[in-house]
């Protein structure tokens, strides 16, 4: 990942914001004057809404990992195939030496 000026990358801000978030909203929910049941009830609608936001948080991140991965892929065999080339031209050039 790129880290950002202050040492940080995008994706580990946005997470530590998103599970902040989470964490209060949980504890606004403990807090709030209700019934257990209705306090259950709404535990139960944050929590599934958290598992829905954190699967589509770790889908993207999963993405754009593979995104990147197969850049680099792309990025190994070119320069394999740049070094191999020159590689060879080296050798081409030393053997003509040689056989002068």
């Amino acid at each position: 990942m790129r880290h950002e000026e202050g040492g940080f990358s995008a994706g580990s801000v946005l997470l530590s914001f998103l599970l902040g978030g989470m964490v209060g909203a949980g504890l606004a929910l403990l807090m709030a004057p209700q019934s257990g049941a209705e306090t259950r009830k709404r535990i139960k609608e944050f929590t599934d809404d958290v598992r829905e936001k954190a699967t589509e948080y770790v889908g993207q991140t999963k993405e754009k990992v593979i995104s990147t991965v197969e850049k680099g892929k792309h990025l190994v065999e070119e320069k394999k195939s740049a070094l191999t080339a020159a590689f060879e031209a080296g050798k081409e050039a030393y053997e003509k030496e040689v056989h002068k």
